[in-house]
């Protein structure tokens, strides 16, 4: 069904400062497996309050900035940064925000059966609440797909599909439990992700990330067994190798240099570090980027 870009669904609410929306098929086909209906980001003024007995479509919202409470079948949450919430038909919502600290949120709205199975695998479930550990990431995707709905393309809805399924699974990837980002263990661990962010290319160990986190590799490896899905030196290296993909992708550049600019001694321990997280020797990765 044609849209009218000008006209504006009537959910959209209306006690927003400021927002960037869009909406690609208020009718969906019912026969399809997953479409997206509509989506932004929303900077709520001070009376900001939504109340729905349920809603047409699978909704999933998150908090980029601000204070708010959430009633979500019948359980009151507290908003905040990094929050993450998701519901659909017949699960009643009550959304307000804070006058002062007022909320700053993401949406998508989306029908189809694929649609309720990635929120029933991956999460938050339709009617629960969780927190991610990762919001800059999660913020990312949610851009992508606000840019991927605001211009017009014969492939908007395939490509809007493609974008919400890797949000989905990214916010999977990051997911703690709601309450956890409160915790002052949480804050350990988003100081120890930064300070292995900002030093990455003076980091070689786990002893090393310890010491410079001031913590024991014992507890530090807790820390992100606890809130994260890979090892401290395990995410060191994913960030090592992601330098080097683009070192590779420099013309003229060897795989030798490359695993000397990041300070490996050994070029065949390098390779094989490369190879498991980027999936291709660094060779044929380097050849590969060439070619495209």
């Amino acid at each position: 069904m044609a849209r009218n870009p000008l006209a504006q669904p009537d959910f959209f609410s209306l006690q927003i400062a400021e927002a960037r929306r869009f909406h690609i098929d208020l009718k969906p086909d019912p026969e399809r497996l997953l479409s997206v209906v509509s989506g932004g980001r929303e900077h709520c003024q001070p009376d900001y309050e939504v109340r729905r007995p349920g809603f047409d479509y699978w909704g999933l919202e998150f908090v980029a900035e601000g204070e708010g409470t959430l009633v979500l079948n019948q359980q009151r949450y507290t908003l905040g940064a990094g929050t993450l919430f998701a519901y659909g038909p017949r699960i009643p919502q009550h959304i307000t925000t804070d006058s002062r600290q007022t909320l700053v949120k993401y949406f998508i709205d989306f029908s189809g059966p694929r649609g309720a199975w990635l929120l029933d695998e991956f999460g938050p479930a339709p009617g629960s609440v969780m927190q991610t550990s990762a919001p800059g990431e999660v913020l990312a995707v949610f851009e992508e797909l606000i840019r991927c709905g605001m211009r017009s393309s014969p492939n908007q809805q395939h490509m809007a599909g493609l974008l919400l399924e890797y949000l989905i699974v990214k916010i999977n990837e990051s997911s703690i439990p709601y309450g956890e980002a409160a915790s002052p263990a949480f804050g350990k661990y988003r100081r120890c992700r930064q300070t292995i962010e900002d030093g990455w290319q003076q980091l070689h160990s786990l002893n090393e990330i310890a010491a410079r986190c001031h913590l024991a590799p014992a507890y530090l490896c807790r820390l992100f067994k606890r809130f994260d899905h890979v090892t401290p030196y395990q995410y060191l290296l994913r960030l090592k190798m992601s330098h080097a993909a683009a070192l590779l992708q420099v013309p003229g550049s060897t795989v030798k240099e490359v695993a000397e600019a990041l300070e490996f001694s050994d070029v065949f321990h390098f390779s094989r570090v490369f190879k498991k997280i980027n999936g291709l020797p660094p060779g044929r990765f380097a050849r590969s980027a060439v070619r495209h």
